[in-house]
This record gives structure tokens, C-alpha cells and sequence, in this order.
């Protein structure tokens, strides 16, 4: 047999076993969430989120276990990163899983796929951001962020804001909730304020009903009328569905009076009704 025979085999075998791998990579890590999943939830762990989710003890004991399997894959892969001298305790780690994966049920198993680190600082961070003046001259400027979502592989927040949101549940504003429900608009890698939806025949509802209270939105700001959603939703589509998904987890009785069609589609999308969590 000749070197080059030889060298065809082992090509042909190296490719081959490339292409299996490929093939089983994806039940191999289908096999491995589960096991997770189904794995003791550490004491330790739940005494954080029972004390840190205001949420949690309003959800069914079903919801609660697959909460709990939701935050254990979660955790097994990401990586925490503390940012000047935070250091990355289980408090840190387990308040924020458990608050981002709130918007993982309705077996949305894809567990923000494009996030692979989350930089967490000790309080609000400044980076350097090119803005516009009113001479249209572009320059830049310093400015103080409490959370930010790259569309590749990171998303940064501020311990200092979530804790602050811990303690004020119920007032709209949640940097966990607005950065990773960036993460799932992110999803197929841009940022417009519309996530994968499980249908095709879903996207044109969604369009239509997004559409509308997005421009009513801006309209009410622009005039300076009072909202149940945040102004910042009326910055760019995106924001908008970040602030909507915010109010919706902690305003939803408000949101569901006064935006009926907004809760709905947002009720659909999450699989959750947290109407049903307000005393």
C-alpha cells in the first residue's frame, strides 16, 4: 500500500469522525441538560433564591423543580467573571440564574446559546460611547451603565442594581431581566425586538401587536403622558422588548390592563401568567 493510500484512510477516517461527532454533539449535550436537570438541587442553592426570588414561592412545585434543573445547566455553563475585586460568591451566581431563567420556561431548552461569559461588576460601570450632539458633530463621552448585552458571547451587569431590584420586585425595573431577554432577542444575532418564535405563523402577530404599542409608546413619551412601561422602551424596537419583558414579570396586572394585547403575546411567548404571583 503507498504513503498516499495510507494518507486517503486515515483522512477518510479523520473526516468521518468529524462528521459523527457533529452529528452526536447535539444529543450528547441534550443528554448531559438532562442529567442536570435531574440531579439534588443543593440546599445551599435554594435558600438563595427562595430568599433573593420574590417570585418563587408563587410558583407551582412543577414550575419550582423546573426552575431549579433550568439553573443548574445554566450554571454549568456559564462562566461568572468578577469585575474590580467582585468576588463571584454563590449568592451572586445563583440570584442571577435564577432570575434569567425565569425566561427560559415553555421548554425554551437553548439556554441563551451565544452567551458564554457574564462580567459582573461591584456597582455601575463607565465605558467610553460615541453619541451625536445637537450639532450633529459626533464625539465622545464617558457614561455610567448598569448592565449591557453583546450580541456574541458576553453580557455584563451590576451586583449593586441587582440587589437593588431583589428588593424592588414589583417596580418595573430589572437589569437581569432586560439584559438576558436581550440575549434571546440576540438569538439569531441581531438585536430588533424580535426573538425565534416557535412558529412562522407567529411572526406576523407579533409584528403587528409589537409594532402598535411601540409607536403608542414613543407617541405617549414624546408628549410626556404617564406609562406603565418605561420610557427607555421607546429608544429602538429592541429596548422595547427588553422594558416590555421587565413590566411584564413585575408589573403584570398593570401591563394586562392598560396594554392587553402586549400581555398576551408576552403570556404566549413565556409560557407564564404572573398575574397569578400578585397577591
Amino acid at each position: 500500500m503507498t504513503s498516499i493510500n495510507v494518507f486517503a484512510i486515515i483522512f477518510s477516517i479523520a473526516v468521518s469522525a468529524i462528521a459523527i461527532g457533529i452529528f452526536c454533539y447535539p444529543f450528547f449535550v441534550k443528554w448531559q441538560r438532562d442529567r442536570l436537570m435531574a440531579e439534588q438541587f443543593p440546599k445551599s442553592w435554594l435558600s438563595i433564591i427562595e430568599s433573593n426570588l420574590y417570585v418563587y414561592s408563587n410558583l407551582t412545585s412543577e414550575q419550582q423543580k423546573e426552575l431549579q434543573g433550568y439553573i443548574q445547566v445554566f450554571l454549568k455553563e456559564k462562566q461568572f467573571i468578577g469585575c474590580l475585586g467582585l468576588q463571584i460568591t454563590e449568592d451572586v451566581k445563583v440570584t442571577i440564574a435564577a432570575i434569567a431563567c425565569l425566561l427560559l420556561f415553555g421548554d425554551r431548552r437553548t439556554y441563551f446559546p451565544n452567551l458564554r461569559s457574564i462580567l459582573v461588576y461591584p456597582h455601575a460601570y463607565i465605558v467610553n460611547e460615541l453619541v451625536m450632539n445637537d450639532r450633529y458633530v459626533v464625539e465622545e463621552r464617558r457614561v455610567a451603565r448598569l448592565g449591557e448585552s453583546w450580541t456574541k458571547d458576553q453580557l455584563i451587569l451590576s451586583w449593586e442594581q441587582v440587589q437593588q431590584d431583589i428588593r424592588n420586585w414589583q417596580d418595573g425595573h430589572n437589569v437581569v431581566l432586560h439584559e438576558f431577554a436581550h440575549q434571546l432577542d440576540q438569538e439569531d444575532g441581531q438585536a430588533e425586538g424580535v426573538p425565534i418564535l416557535p412558529r412562522a405563523m407567529d411572526y406576523a402577530v407579533w409584528s403587528k401587536v409589537m409594532t402598535a404599542e411601540y409607536l403608542q409608546l414613543c407617541d405617549r413619551v414624546e408628549n410626556g403622558k404617564k406609562t406603565v412601561l418605561d420610557g427607555y422602551g421607546a429608544t429602538n424596537p429592541a429596548e422595547f422588548f427588553a422594558v416590555a419583558t421587565e413590566t411584564f414579570f413585575e408589573k403584570p396586572k398593570q401591563l394586562n390592563q392598560k396594554h392587553q394585547d402586549l400581555y398576551e403575546i408576552l403570556q404566549r411567548y413565556y409560557r407564564l401568567d404572573p398575574q397569578q404571583w400578585q397577591n
